[in-house]
């Protein structure tokens, strides 16, 4: 898988998450998408760094995706908006 490719799982996932969660301003589509970008590169830059997969293998399209779900999550619970009861 080449950067190209990692580049889009991270933008796609980014996307996703930003358009399915309710109550979000659609201003934030950016940063998400560029949070999943982040995500799914340092998801390949550790696991073919570690040598866990090469870049070719179904696993580094799964740790991409999985980077950029991280990621994501540690945004939301670190700067999510609390609402009050």
């Amino acid at each position: 898988m080449n950067l190209a490719v990692t580049i889009l799982i991270g933008l796609a996932v980014g996307a996703m998450v930003e358009l399915i969660l309710p109550g979000h301003d659609p201003a934030e589509l950016f940063l998400a998408m560029l949070l999943g970008i982040i995500g799914a590169l340092l998801a390949r830059l550790f696991g073919a760094g570690w040598d866990w997969f090469e870049p070719g293998e179904p696993a580094s399209f799964v740790s991409s995706i999985l980077g950029a779900i991280i990621v994501l999550s540690i945004y939301g619970l670190l700067f999510r908006r609390r609402r009050p009861n």
